[in-house]
């Protein structure tokens, strides 16, 4: 017994489109609605690290830079002229140790081309041991 008839069976259909309209909406809704932020515009906050105690070095020659780019050698104020005065503080400094350690107390706002400034003296200078003072996180 055949209750159905003779009908034939209809695939149903799936109509996509308006799927698809509903999702450009969206993606315009998204691209209008999103800011940008320039690289310009990133806040960064340097330096922390977690590090190991410093093991006892023969010598160590401090160097601290503050957020004015303001200079001081083994707790002697600098006045920034040029490198290659710099350098010859940092060798003033260092005497006659061998291979002494330049430490670079740099602020987390100094500017990188304080840093640099040092480095390029301690080079100049022929001093090639340098490490950075860092604070741990949450101090």
């Amino acid at each position: 017994m055949n209750l159905r008839g003779n009908r034939g069976r209809d695939d149903p259909e799936i109509n996509f489109i308006p799927l698809i309209d509903v999702l450009l909406v969206i993606l315009i809704f998204l691209m209008v609605t999103t800011t940008y932020q320039r690289v310009a515009e990133l806040q960064i906050t340097l330096p922390e690290a977690e590090a190991d105690a410093s093991k006892p070095r023969p010598k160590e020659v401090n160097v601290g830079i503050d957020a004015q780019g303001r200079y001081v050698v083994d707790k002697t104020v600098f006045t920034f002229t040029n490198v290659g005065a710099l350098a010859d503080m940092l060798k003033r400094a260092a005497g006659d140790a061998k291979d002494p350690v330049i430490v670079i107390n740099a602020d987390a706002n100094a500017t990188h081309q304080s840093v640099i400034h040092v480095m390029e003296a301690a080079r100049q200078a022929g001093l090639v041991h340098l490490t950075f003072a860092t604070q741990s996180p949450g101090k």
